[in-house]
């Protein structure tokens, strides 16, 4: 039998949906999400394999102007990266509004000569129907899209014609990865990830932006048990106390949020520990930044 296989970008501003919209057309969830905007720092691979076809997505960091920190130009930078080489490319954008932001992200396709699909997302958050025509409109002319494709991603609407139009244009090519893959991602990885969206989802808006994640111990017992050691590192020290809590409450919630989630996608009891630690700094240290996993579009 004759396979198809080809690499696809998903790109747009922080905060439209692509990682939730990765998440519905694997069916898995692979990458973290919350409300806050730059949820996604490093680019996630999800892989789909349905009968000769293998879609293998990337979402990528949401691309935006302002840079004040050296994490935030890796992020764009790894965005970037991520159009080149690839299939086809899905933009992201929101029904509501377009952006200073989305205007960055066209600008990044100006160059490219693959197939550009448009996933207008959020458009059951419309009040009408009507509502959606002057926004197809616009974007029709700002772009020669190969589709535009109206959705929301939080309720698969249009998920399955997003996924029968991009396979339309998947080369034939043997599989890049065996068909029970759904990423590339080591366990670490992505249990570093579900720390930190818990990290995103339970604090204000400033200390999860001055944190990370370092898996410091992956281990399976003999039980079968999986026993993980977690480092939180912040910037400084009160932003620590407020991770931990009051009478360690705060850590504690964040604990059993994300060891529920880890047990949900291993399958495994899940043995988490963590701890917090300050590291002054971290996110404008190219060492501590390389440690993390933050430069991996250089590989």
């Amino acid at each position: 039998m004759q396979q198809f296989c080809g690499l696809i970008a998903i790109v747009g501003r922080p905060n439209v949906g692509k990682s939730t919209l990765l998440n519905h057309l694997i069916g898995e969830k692979i990458s973290i999400t919350s409300r806050k905007p730059q949820t996604t720092r490093h680019r996630i691979t999800g892989i789909l394999t349905e009968d000769n076809c293998q879609f293998v997505f990337i979402d990528t960091p949401g691309l935006h102007k302002h840079e004040p920190r050296l994490i935030n130009r890796h992020m764009n930078r790894a965005a970037s990266s991520s159009l080149l080489d690839v299939d086809a490319i899905v933009f992201v954008v929101d029904a509501g509004k377009w952006i200073g932001d989305d205007e960055l992200v066209l600008s990044k396709l100006q160059n490219t000569d693959v197939p550009v699909y448009l996933f207008i997302n959020k458009v059951d958050q419309l009040e009408t129907k009507e509502a959606l025509f002057p926004t197809l409109e616009a974007h029709s002319k700002r772009y020669a899209f190969k589709e535009i494709i109206p959705g929301a991603a939080l309720k698969g609407i249009n998920i399955p014609e997003l996924k029968y139009e991009l396979q339309k244009v998947l080369p034939q090519m043997d599989f890049m990865f065996p068909d029970d893959y759904i990423t590339d991602r080591s366990e670490r990885f992505l249990c570093a990830e579900i720390i930190r969206e818990q990290l995103m989802r339970a604090l204000g808006a400033e200390i999860p932006y001055s944190s990370s994640v370092e898996i410091e111990q992956f281990k399976m017992l003999p039980s079968g048990t999986i026993e993980i050691y977690a480092l939180i590192l912040v910037e400084r020290s009160g932003q620590k106390n407020i991770v931990i809590g009051e009478k360690g409450q705060g850590l504690k919630r964040i604990g059993t949020e994300a060891r529920l989630n880890m047990e949900k996608l291993f399958g495994n009891k899940i043995l988490l520990k963590l701890w917090v630690k300050v590291k002054e700094g971290w996110a404008d240290d190219e060492r501590a930044l390389k440690s993390l996993g933050y430069t991996d579009y250089d590989s």
